[in-house]
């Protein structure tokens, strides 16, 4: 687990008492958290399944805690028997495991000229994705309309949609099965049952299910003394978030025509933004956005809780999430370019969540101008060679721009992403990887690896799922 020891991880904060190492505490002000340690134990264990005595163990809670906790979770049908474990003393252990098709989020990457959309489950294993062509600069209203119907789409069971169907026409509209998509956890979507699904549709008391964190997804009501805290998707506390457009069961049943379990919407796009409020701010071409709250305006249109973010720190946050340990820089070069960092395990969004503007750093003064109104930015340079189909040149102006950021951060390794990328990945890592070898031999010190991230052009849009997914595991969000 991440971050400090008996920090909650729906934000609690206070002094707490009790745990060590990242453990649980028995404290009633952090049921959220012992409920999302529990619950990222079960996803981390996988089909084999642990133990009630090993989460006891792992955790710090008592045995009497985490039974409680997962008797919740298996009466809302998050977590189901495993099979049985041979004890060296005793009768066998029953072991549990995280039923993944209980819940699901939606991850959203909403580029410049594309909309991309996925579905996964509460492993994050996409099991639906959509794709469709969008202009950024067509205005909020279409922008709007297009994500809502893209998302419907994937909820639907709609097409890859890469020929705009979806996005251009009207909200919803089916299109053919994504290739790898998952019949079952559709209808699960569609006809889900129990009391955590239940909860998720209709709000108020019975909703109950593991923290989704501070970061906008979701008000929060305190749980039972079980350990798992209710979420009030539906009730006034998170009205606010969602614009006046007040989300209700009946919305979300026409959005994913019926009842989803559908936790939220994560939604990723070029910066720069404020994360907290999910209000955007001048984002580099598209000046007209400026102070937009995308965050509420599509909490009203899609009935669901929303998060924003850049999609680099979506992306980041994804690949940390899927196993990548340290510190890393991840850089994404698409329709523009920008970093998502991860310091010590957590994405740094610096005091204003604008870390990460790696394009607009300026290496030749007085080079062409970029349209962020600088010149000679590391953004403008690097495409303006892609452009010219000179990727030799393009790869040295981006290992230019990791290796100040080497500099500067002394990270663990580059990882490298976007369209851009993957469409000539060697080219790529070989030039960056040139760079910042002979940055080394000129400081004396060891060369970081430069290597394609994981998940390909896909990387960000399973990131933004993981905005929503990450505080439910006591990950925070990032």
């Amino acid at each position: 687990m991440r971050g400090a020891p008996g920090v909650g991880a729906a934000g609690t904060g206070g002094a707490v008492a009790g745990g060590s190492g990242g453990g649980g505490v028995n404290l009633l002000a952090l049921r959220s958290h012992n409920a999302a340690l529990v619950l990222d134990l079960l996803r981390t264990a996988g089909e084999a399944g642990i133990s009630r005595l090993e989460l006891a163990e792992r955790t710090g809670l008592t045995p009497q805690a985490v039974s409680k906790i997962t008797a919740r979770l298996r009466e809302d049908g998050l977590a189901a028997e495993a099979g049985r474990r041979a004890s060296t003393g005793g009768k066998p252990r029953t072991v549990l495991r995280l039923v993944p098709e209980a819940g699901h989020a939606v991850g959203v990457h909403l580029d410049r000229d594309e909309v991309r959309v996925v579905l996964v489950d509460l492993r994050g294993t996409v099991v639906g994705e959509r794709r469709a062509a969008l202009d950024l600069g067509a205005g909020s209203q279409a922008v709007l309309g297009a994500v809502r119907a893209a998302v419907a789409g994937v909820l639907r069971g709609g097409g890859d949609g890469a020929s705009g169907q979806g996005a251009a026409g009207g909200e919803g509209a089916p299109g053919e099965e994504p290739a790898g998509g998952c019949e079952g956890s559709r209808q699960g979507l569609a006809q889900g049952d129990g009391g955590f699904r239940q909860g998720l549709a209709q709000g108020g008391e019975g909703s109950r299910r593991g923290s989704v964190g501070a970061d906008g997804v979701s008000g929060q009501r305190p749980g039972g003394a079980d350990g798992v805290s209710g979420q009030r998707l539906g009730g006034d506390d998170v009205g606010s978030r969602r614009g006046p457009g007040r989300a209700d069961a009946g919305s979300r049943q026409g959005l994913a025509g019926g009842d989803p379990a559908l936790l939220g919407v994560g939604v990723a796009l070029p910066g720069p933004l404020d994360h907290r409020r999910g209000v955007l701010h001048r984002v580099t071409g598209f000046p007209e956005w400026d102070g937009f709250p995308l965050r509420d305006a599509l909490a009203e249109r899609l009935g669901v809780p929303v998060v924003v973010d850049k999609d680099t720190n979506a992306a980041a946050l994804g690949l940390a999430a899927g196993g990548e340990g340290g510190s890393f820089a991840y850089l994404h070069l698409g329709t523009g370019l920008g970093a998502g960092l991860v310091i010590g395990g957590s994405v740094h969004r610096g005091a204003r969540t604008g870390a990460g503007e790696f394009g607009h750093q300026v290496i030749q003064l007085d080079g062409p101008p970029c349209t962020c109104g600088n010149r000679g930015c590391v953004e403008a340079l690097c495409l303006g060679a892609v452009a010219r189909g000179d990727l030799e040149e393009a790869a040295r102006v981006l290992g230019a721009g990791a290796a100040n950021l080497v500099g500067l951060l002394d990270i663990d390794v580059v990882l490298l992403g976007g369209r851009t990328v993957a469409a000539a990945p060697r080219a790529f890592t070989d030039g960056v990887g040139a760079v910042l070898h002979a940055w080394a031999r000129r400081t004396g010190q060891d060369a970081v690896p430069v290597r394609v991230a994981a998940g390909g052009d896909g990387a960000v849009a399973v990131g933004a799922a993981q905005l929503v997914l990450g505080p439910v595991f006591g990950r925070g969000g990032g």
